[in-house]
C-alpha cells in the first residue's frame, strides 16, 4: 500500500513536466520557425508478489517523461522584411554567437547591423559566403562559411562600353544620296559609356550610294575628344543587301570603334558594333520608312545602392539606380539527418550534442537540404487545439495521481487506527 504513495508522486512529477510542455508550446505559438515538442511517458520496473513469479506484478509508477521535438514543416508566410527567409523543406541556418559558437535555427527573421553585417534578430551572425568567383563571376561557395557583409551605402564601378547592336531599317525605295537630295540620309544615336562612367552619344549616319547599297560614318561630338569641330568621324564603312532586302553575309563582321583622346581623361573606348545576331543581321532594307526599332549596349554609369533582399534560394541581392542587380553572397544551410537530438538554447537556436550526426553544410536546394524563400518566415508548428487537448488531459491525470495519493492517506489512517 505504501508504494502507492511514490507511485503517485511519479506520476504527479510526470504529469506536472507534461503540463510544463504544454506550457511552453503555447507560449511560443507566435515564434518564429518554433518546433513542437512531444512528450513520452515511460514505465518503471515492476515487482512480483506472491510465490509464483510473475503472478502478481505492481509497477512503481512512470520514470521522468521524455521531450522530443517534431521537426515537421512550418506554414510559409509572406513577410515586410526585405532580408527575412524561410526554409521549405529539410535543413538549417548557420549562425555564429559573438562569441564564435555555431548554432542552426529554423527562425529567419533577419536584419543588417550598422556594420553590414547580416544577422538574426537576437544577436547572431548569419553564415554563408560572399567571395566572388573571378571565372563564373557568381558567388564561390566551395570554401568555408564565414559572417555575410552586405554592402552599406556603395557604390557600383561604371562598366565602359564595349559591344553595342542597333536594329533598324532602311528604307529601300529612298533615292540614291546626293548634295541635292537627302531625303536617303538617315541619323540614329546610341549612346554609350566610358572608363569614367560619362556618357557620349556616337552618330550613326547612313547614305543610300545604289541599289541594295548603303554607306554609314560613325561620329562623336567633337567637344568630346578636344576637338573644335562640330563632330569627328570614328569609323566608315559600307553595308549591302541581298535582293529580299536583308543584311549580306559579307558584313558579318563586327565594325571596330575606337574613340581616343577623350576630354575627360577616360581610357581611349575600344568597341565593336555588330551587325549581325547569330545568323541574322541587325538592319534590313525594306520598302518602309527608316527607322530604328531598338539599341543596345553593355556599359553603364557608376550607380548607387538602393536596395539589398533576400531573394529566392538564399542569394543575397543589390539593386542599384541604374536598374542593375547584383550578387552579393550566398545564404548558407546545414543538413543534419537525426534533428531530434538537437539541443534547444534559446533564441531560436539549436545545438548539436553527443548524438546528432555531423552536420553537412551547403548551398540551398541541394544533397537533401530544403530550398529557402525570400520575403517569408516559418511559423511556429503549435497546434493550439492538440495543446489545448494535451493540457485537459494531463490536468485529468495529475487530479487522479493526487486522488490515489489521498486514498492511500486515508487507508494510512485507518490502519494506524486499528492499533488503537
Amino acid at each position: 500500500m505504501f508504494t502507492s504513495f511514490s507511485t503517485a508522486l511519479s506520476g504527479l512529477n510526470a504529469n506536472s513536466t507534461a503540463i510544463d510542455v504544454v506550457g511552453n508550446n503555447l507560449a511560443n505559438l507566435n515564434t518564429t520557425g518554433f518546433k513542437t515538442s512531444e512528450v513520452e511517458f515511460q514505465s518503471l520496473v515492476t515487482q512480483s508478489l506472491g510465490a509464483g513469479l510473475g503472478d502478481t506484478q505492481v509497477g512503481f509508477g512512470t520514470g521522468e517523461p521524455l521531450t522530443t521535438m517534431e521537426f515537421t514543416q512550418g506554414a510559409i508566410q509572406t513577410s515586410s522584411g526585405t532580408m527575412d527567409a524561410a526554409i521549405q523543406g529539410d535543413g538549417f541556418f548557420v549562425v555564429n554567437d559573438s562569441s564564435g559558437n555555431t548554432y542552426y535555427t529554423r527562425a529567419g527573421n533577419f536584419e543588417v547591423n550598422a556594420a553590414g553585417d547580416l544577422m538574426t534578430d537576437t544577436g547572431d551572425y548569419v553564415q554563408g559566403w560572399t567571395t566572388s568567383d573571378a571565372t563564373t563571376g557568381g558567388i564561390n561557395t566551395n570554401g568555408p562559411v564565414s559572417n555575410i557583409v552586405v554592402p552599406l551605402g556603395s557604390l557600383s564601378a561604371p562598366t565602359p562600353t564595349t559591344t553595342m547592336s542597333v536594329d533598324l531599317n532602311l528604307n529601300s525605295s529612298a533615292t540614291v544620296y546626293s548634295s541635292t537630295d537627302t531625303s536617303s540620309d538617315f541619323s540614329t544615336p546610341v549612346t554609350v559609356y566610358d572608363s569614367l562612367g560619362n556618357s557620349h552619344v556616337l552618330t550613326l549616319d547612313f547614305q543610300k550610294a545604289g541599289a541594295n547599297s548603303w554607306n554609314y560614318t560613325v561620329s562623336v561630338p567633337g567637344a568630346d575628344v578636344g576637338s573644335t569641330d562640330t563632330s569627328v568621324s570614328v569609323a566608315t564603312g559600307s553595308l549591302t543587301f541581298d535582293a529580299n532586302g536583308q543584311l549580306d553575309a559579307s558584313n558579318a563582321s563586327p565594325v571596330a570603334i575606337t574613340v581616343s583622346g577623350l576630354a575627360d581623361g577616360a581610357s581611349d573606348m575600344s568597341l565593336n558594333w555588330n551587325l549581325f545576331n547569330g545568323a541574322t543581321g541587325e538592319i534590313t532594307q525594306f520598302a518602309q520608312p527608316s527607322a530604328q526599332s531598338s539599341v543596345s549596349q553593355n556599359g553603364s554609369a557608376a550607380a548607387e545602392l538602393v536596395n539589398v533582399g533576400l531573394g529566392n534560394g538564399g542569394t543575397i541581392l543589390a539593386q542599384y539606380s541604374n536598374g542593375n542587380q547584383v550578387v552579393m553572397g550566398q545564404v548558407a544551410m546545414a543538413s543534419i539527418l537525426n534533428p531530434d537530438t538537437l539541443i534547444a538554447v534559446g533564441n531560436n537556436n539549436f545545438q548539436t550534442s553527443s548524438a546528432t550526426a555531423t552536420p553537412s553544410i551547403g548551398t540551398p536546394g541541394t544533397g537533401g537540404r530544403g530550398d529557402i524563400e525570400g520575403g517569408s518566415l516559418e511559423a511556429s508548428t503549435v497546434d493550439i487545439a492538440t495543446e489545448f487537448t494535451n493540457l485537459m488531459v494531463y490536468q485529468r491525470a495529475y487530479e487522479a495521481d493526487s486522488k490515489v495519493i489521498t486514498t492511500a492517506d486515508t487507508l494510512s489512517q485507518d490502519t494506524i487506527n486499528l492499533i488503537r
